[in-house]
């Protein structure tokens, strides 16, 4: 399976470098990511829904590490997109909702695949 897919917006590079060589700390920090992300997105989006500007920015300026973390720039810019926004007051509902669409759709396909790598890589230690 690569480890890289850019269609995906998903580089694991970094996460490979700084792992240096270890299994053990590739699988918890995805498994960190895992549990994290998906909260921080259903923060958001229910935020936004609300309109509650302050709660979805501060949820999508949790959420930016992570995604550069894990080789997610596209994404990651995106959020920042969503955070400034929602700082600046959600001026625009339809089009915050539209790119938080955007990197919800992304992060999730993520998810999946990270999720079969944290297991390909447990069936290994």
């Amino acid at each position: 399976m690569a480890d890289i897919s850019p269609d995906q917006d998903l580089d694991l590079s970094f996460l490979y470098e700084i792992a240096d060589g270890s299994d053990d700390f590739i699988v918890d920090s995805i498994g960190m990511f895992l549990e994290q992300s998906p909260e921080l997105l259903k923060t958001i989006g229910n935020a936004i829904t609300a309109q509650d500007w302050p709660l979805a920015a501060q949820a999508a300026h949790k959420l930016k590490p992570n995604l550069g973390f894990f080789g997610m720039p596209i994404s990651q810019a995106t959020i920042q997109e969503v955070e400034l926004a929602c700082k600046a007051g959600g001026q625009n509902p339809a089009e915050i909702g539209q790119k938080f669409n955007q990197v919800n759709t992304i992060v999730s396909a993520n998810l999946i695949t990270l999720k079969q790598i944290k297991e390909e890589k447990e069936a290994n230690l």
